[in-house]
């Protein structure tokens, strides 16, 4: 492979730091790190990124509730949870990043700062229903209605929570001016977003007609200042979405950063769950093209992980830590598992019997048996040393086929 060829790109999404990590976000993490493995196998320039996300009124309100101020209260989840987990996981990401650190903020500030000189950000007002949990508001057709204790209130469909109804003076990014150009991207590129499902859903909603988006938050200062007026903070989201950019390079004045942006970038697959599909498939893609930086080759929703019928959820206490699963049957099987048991990009259901089963039947019994068999025989046979390679018979030349085509395929 030529050494000044592009690097393979692989993103996670960054995750929200509100609380620990369950097996949903490292579900992701590990689709992320297979991919960033079989590449570097492939004797290709990798580059593997995972973070996470932690400003916004979400955090600002777990942090309050924990009794300590939210830089506290983020540095602490990060250092005994977020980290730890991808040890534990036994990932291989070549960067880790943080919106609060001064890399990321000093660069968002100067991609918005850019946009505003180009007017593709104005002053207006916003009144609306918001998630909190979300961090987003929702359009009066997303929301569903409350019954029971709930009854007459407008829930969140993901959180299942009441909406905020919020009223601010805000700034707005332009983002109604580009949904043609998103339609002709999803038409020109048809695996730009994927899963077919995925895609479908992202068309739908773009030509169901884009609302400009409020790009601040001036009710609370958890966030980065707006540049050009320091009683905003950027909306959380707008702020957290740049990661991708930002953590190789984009916005720095160092010209080894600047180096770095232009062998990485741009990144050819974002994984994401597809609750935040919108954000990544629709605004993101928007906010490239108002600054004239190229477009992610493709993001990638995954399905859900269901427990009990139920998405994961550490509200609703059905969130499982790794380390539960891994320091069971270790981290190999952890991998082979969620991989081998969902098809990738629909949801699937997790049962500690399944997994069991798995384990016991595919890795135990099948691949360790098989192990455990020729590893006996040239033990026996052979003195323990393998012996040289005979010429190809029948079944040689079939393995060889089916193997070249597990690659090809692989390769697609």
């Amino acid at each position: 492979m030529p050494a000044d060829c592009q690097t393979f790109y692989v993103t996670t999404p960054i995750y929200y730091v509100n609380d620990a990590p369950h097996i949903g976000h490292a579900y992701t993490t590990v689709a992320a790190d297979v991919l960033a493995r079989w590449h570097r196998q492939r004797q290709e320039p990798v580059r593997f990124l995972t973070g996470t996300d932690e400003h916004g009124q979400k955090v600002l309100r777990t942090a309050e509730a924990h009794g300590v101020g939210p830089q506290e209260w983020v540095d602490r989840l990060v250092d005994t949870a977020w980290k730890p987990v991808l040890e534990t996981l036994d990932v291989s990401n070549d960067d880790f990043i943080r919106t609060t650190e001064p890399r990321h903020k000093e660069r968002v500030q100067r991609f918005w700062a850019t946009l505003h000189e180009r007017g593709e950000v104005y002053q207006g007002s916003y009144e609306g229903p918001y998630c909190v949990g979300c961090e987003e508001y929702k359009l009066p057709g997303d929301l569903v209605a409350g019954t029971g204790e709930l009854e007459g209130q407008q829930l969140c469909p993901i959180h299942g929570r009441p909406v905020e109804m919020l009223a601010e003076n805000n700034y707005f990014f332009r983002m109604s001016a580009y949904a043609e150009r998103l339609l002709e991207l999803y038409e020109a590129n048809p695996t730009f977003v994927q899963p077919e499902s995925a895609r479908n859903e992202v068309i739908a909603f773009v030509r169901r007609g884009l609302q400009d988006l409020s790009i601040s938050r001036s009710t609370f200062d958890w966030g980065i200042p707006i540049p050009w007026d320091s009683e905003h903070v950027l909306y959380v989201w707008i702020d957290a979405l740049l990661n991708y950019a930002t953590a190789v390079g984009y916005g720095s004045q160092d010209a080894a950063d600047q180096a770095l942006f232009e062998t990485v970038w741009p990144a050819d697959v974002h994984l994401v769950g597809k609750d935040i599909l919108r954000f990544h498939a629709a605004i993101w893609p928007a906010m490239l093209m108002a600054a004239d930086l190229p477009l992610p080759k493709q993001v990638f929703a995954h399905g859900w992980l269901l427990v009990g019928g139920e998405k994961m959820s550490k509200s609703k206490l059905t969130g499982i830590a790794p380390a539960q699963i891994i320091d069971t049957f270790g981290s190999d099987a952890f991998r082979y598992y969620f991989l081998r048991a969902i098809a990738f990009g629909q949801d699937g259901s997790f049962s500690w019997e399944d997994l069991h089963a798995r384990y016991t039947a595919e890795l135990a019994n099948g691949l360790g048996n098989l192990a455990s068999r020729v590893a006996a025989m040239v033990g026996k046979y052979y003195g323990g040393v393998l012996p040289e390679a005979g010429p190809a018979g029948p079944a040689e030349e079939r393995l060889a086929e089916l193997a070249a085509q597990a690659v090809a395929g692989a390769d697609g």
